[in-house]
């Protein structure tokens, strides 16, 4: 792998982890929310995105990078006060990782890639379930003009 190629996987993986820890959060946020009756499925998330947060975080440190650190706490882009909001978080977070892990599926190759790839589909699919619709491309609505979704994620409180 050369130089310029370890630089582009790094820089694309240490934002999938800031992704991933904010998804984290977010996650305890809708957990703190969400309806009994989705529980188990905000639960089965907030697992997924530890579980891809640590292995990003191994990648990156294989890579010969220092993972980016959590924040203390992150903005939501608005009030959760109820099930209802907690359900649109949980859409907007995953909208958020999906246009991420394209990015990774772009800057990668091999292993890395393909877990990238999986990581876009399984958030993809999530939020469809949480949101009820989909995209065609997902990952790139941002990139299409058509909804801003990066702007939409929970970001570090200053």
């Amino acid at each position: 792998m050369s130089d310029e190629s370890r630089q582009k996987a790094l820089k694309a993986l240490q934002a999938a982890l800031a992704a991933e820890h904010a998804a984290v959060y977010g996650y305890g946020v809708v957990g703190g929310r969400i309806g009994q009756d989705r529980r188990a499925e905000a639960r089965s998330a907030y697992d997924a995105h530890r579980s891809r947060r640590d292995a990003l975080t191994r990648d990156i440190r294989d890579l010969g990078g220092t993972p980016v650190a959590a924040a203390a706490a992150y903005a939501l882009p608005f009030p959760v006060p109820d099930p209802a909001a907690a359900v649109k978080l949980a859409a907007q977070l995953e909208d958020r990782v999906a246009g991420v892990y394209s990015d990774v599926v772009r800057a990668t190759e091999g292993e890395r890639r393909r877990s990238g790839a999986d990581a876009l589909r399984e958030a993809a699919v999530r939020a469809v379930r949480w949101s009820g619709e989909s995209v065609a491309f997902p990952g790139l609505a941002e990139r299409a003009g058509t909804t801003g979704t990066t702007s939409a994620s929970p970001t570090p409180s200053a």
